[in-house]
């Protein structure tokens, strides 16, 4: 037999014939969704019935990473309601606000009431807000912070910038020039306007404590003072606080009082002053019970009808000392001696003052009826008709 007539059992065109036997498939990767992560090669094995085992290594590799997947890349949907209710609700994780202590001093640009729940500050000034839960929220969370107006007849308008403020040039880049509240120190921070409502609001990724720590800070901004006109126009606004997930669902909301102001610990120290005022007030109104008659009695006519000296109420705003920066000697004499004879005259019994000023007004009375009968006799004598002339 000639080599010719020899054919070798594993000859090179059986082998052809089983590789041109599996189906070949595009080998170019696509972007698209339902792009299939499977080669050619495994496609036929699993014709065959097998299973290649790289492929979930491979499905692990291209999967997108975790910092990728953390928020979409618009953020998740705000709520479209024209009315944001501003309610308290911790949620599942707890969400709680805490802020830094800080004093009422005239130096300070960023300071906040507990008591007001209420948070002063000055403008485009760094405002500390630390964000407190629990337990840690899914991948994917977002807190978003959105300003309302506080008051119900504003509550439906949308608060923005004034023009003024609109057009300074202090933008970071990432903020729009309309929007009120910005954040610090973070690249990742998302702008945006809803739709339906035109409501605006900045997210950031929600990031875990540090070591050491319970709380995440975030650093806001607020780019416009409550006094503008054409913006807030002295109308107080609210900060809402929003912990989402990544489909939009609400985990927790909380809100606080924000009042943009040129003196954050003056405006501070005079709101809470009022509070407590208003306070003790009420506290007082409420010990003092109501003893007066149902009806008016009738006053028995051979008694003189004295009424009872008047009770001066020394309201709270009398005990707030003041300063008054007299120019010249002879004036801040004169404004002293007042002084004293007003002090005199607080420590005096009203009843003692009321029968002093009649004792003057009866005086006063004599003493006119007495210069009358004078001047009667200086007058010129009246002739009489029994009397005759000597001559």
């Amino acid at each position: 037999m000639s080599d010719n007539q020899v054919e070798p059992p594993l000859s090179q065109e059986t082998f052809q014939e089983l590789w041109e036997s599996i189906p070949v498939l595009e080998r170019e990767i696509s972007a698209s969704p339902e792009f299939d992560l499977k080669m050619p090669m495994w496609s036929a094995l699993e014709d065959l019935g097998l299973e290649d085992p790289l492929l979930p290594v491979a499905m692990d590799l291209l999967a997108p990473s975790s910092s990728q997947a953390c928020i979409p890349s618009d953020g998740p949907p705000a709520s479209t309601s024209s009315v944001l209710t501003t309610a308290a609700y911790p949620g599942p994780h707890q969400l709680q606000l805490r802020f830094q202590k800080s004093s009422t001093a005239k130096s300070v640009t960023c300071t906040f009431s507990p008591s007001l729940n209420k948070m002063f500050c000055q403008l485009a000034k760094t405002c500390p807000v630390q964000i407190h839960l629990d337990c840690p929220p899914p991948r994917g969370t977002v807190l978003r912070a959105t300003a309302v107006y506080k008051k119900s007849e504003h509550v439906a308008e949308v608060v923005r910038r004034c023009p003024h403020h609109e057009r300074s040039a202090d933008t970071d880049g990432l903020a729009p020039a309309s929007h009120l509240i910005r954040v610090e120190a973070n690249s990742r921070a998302i702008y945006s306007e809803d739709s339906h409502s035109k409501r605006q609001s900045v997210l950031v990724p929600y990031e875990p404590p540090q070591v050491g720590s319970d709380c995440t800070t975030v650093l806001f901004n607020y780019m416009c003072n409550s006094s503008c006109m054409g913006g807030m126009n002295r109308r107080p606004i609210l900060s809402i606080l929003t912990l989402e997930g990544a489909d939009g669902q609400l985990l927790g909301r909380q809100c606080y009082e924000v009042r943009v102001c040129a003196c954050p610990g003056r405006d501070r120290k005079s709101e809470e002053e009022n509070l407590r005022r208003q306070q003790e007030e009420g506290a007082e109104g409420a010990e003092t019970p109501d003893t007066s008659p149902p009806k008016r009695s009738i006053q028995d006519v051979t008694q003189p009808n004295v009424s009872p000296a008047p009770r001066k109420k020394r309201r709270a705003e009398d005990d707030e000392v003041f300063t008054l920066q007299v120019r010249g000697r002879e004036r801040y004499e004169m404004l002293k001696k007042l002084m004293e004879a007003m002090e005199v005259k607080d420590l005096i019994p009203s009843r003692v003052v009321e029968a002093y000023r009649q004792q003057r007004q009866h005086l006063k009375v004599t003493q006119t009826k007495e210069r009358a009968g004078t001047e009667v006799k200086k007058g010129k004598k009246l002739l009489v008709k029994c009397e005759r002339d000597s001559d």
